[in-house]
């Protein structure tokens, strides 16, 4: 009886509903709701919405723990289980149903067409992977390992968007390398800068605050075909920025 006492006191003391919490069960929601969008009505606009509503809910979970010093285990565990749902399966349901939707241009066995549909889920797969290696490795608190598993999503949902509403035509084979590529970048040892500011000031901030004015810039200048460029444009400064770290 005092064990049943002592685990219920301990348990009872695990704060589940807090405000970062909830901003977390909210980008948890949203990835919900955008897989049922995607595999009801392959409605990829909606979808890409909820996805964006999700990144905004993942940036300010942190931001608010941080802010009001309530940062905790269960949050952090929480968090990663929300972003499995919401830039992990999410991206990969949604690049499973484009697949689905579009046609081959090669002349493939139809078996080959048929269950190469099914590579598309690299990408829960190995956001899996992504995620489990953020939680035990301390590296990343000032930059990141691979691709983060919220830009790939977007990438993801934006293209798929892009390509119902006709402003883009890819066929089934390049889907599946768009897949297998963005999978392989999430658990790539390419190292990635993260948008979380020492301050607000200029010194140590140069390059996030670049990043920020040009990716405004692309958004007025691209439009609709602005979050798949920006996304590009960080992999690509990425690289190179890593590249350059490990040639010195």
């Amino acid at each position: 009886m005092p064990i049943i006492i002592a685990d219920f006191v301990k348990n009872m003391k695990i704060r589940l509903f807090t405000i970062p919490n909830m901003l977390t069960l909210g980008n948890l929601v949203c990835g919900a709701s955008a897989t049922i969008a995607l595999l009801s009505n392959a409605d990829f606009k909606l979808a890409f919405w909820l996805v964006v509503a999700s990144a905004v809910f993942d940036f300010f979970d942190g931001f608010v723990a941080r802010l009001l010093k309530s940062s905790s285990a269960i949050g952090v565990q929480l968090d990663s289980l929300a972003d499995m749902v919401s830039f992990g399966l999410v991206p990969s349901v949604a690049m499973f149903c484009w697949y689905s939707q579009s046609a081959a241009t090669l002349q493939l066995p139809d078996c080959l067409v048929d269950y190469g549909v099914y590579l598309t889920l690299i990408i829960v797969a190995f956001s899996a992977l992504r995620l489990a290696k953020f939680n035990i490795d301390d590296s990343q608190h000032t930059e990141f390992c691979g691709l983060p598993t919220p830009a790939n999503g977007l990438f993801c949902l934006s293209l798929a968007m892009l390509a119902q509403m006709g402003d883009i035509v890819l066929s089934k084979e390049v889907i599946l390398v768009i897949s297998i590529i963005m999978a392989c970048l999430l658990i790539s040892p390419i190292r990635m800068f993260a948008l979380k500011f020492k301050g607000f000031g200029w010194k140590g901030n140069e390059l996030r605050y670049l990043f920020i004015v040009v990716s405004a810039i692309m958004i007025i200048a691209f439009t609709k075909f602005a979050v798949p460029a920006i996304i590009l444009l960080y992999v690509v400064i990425s690289t190179i920025r890593w590249a350059i770290n490990c040639c010195k």
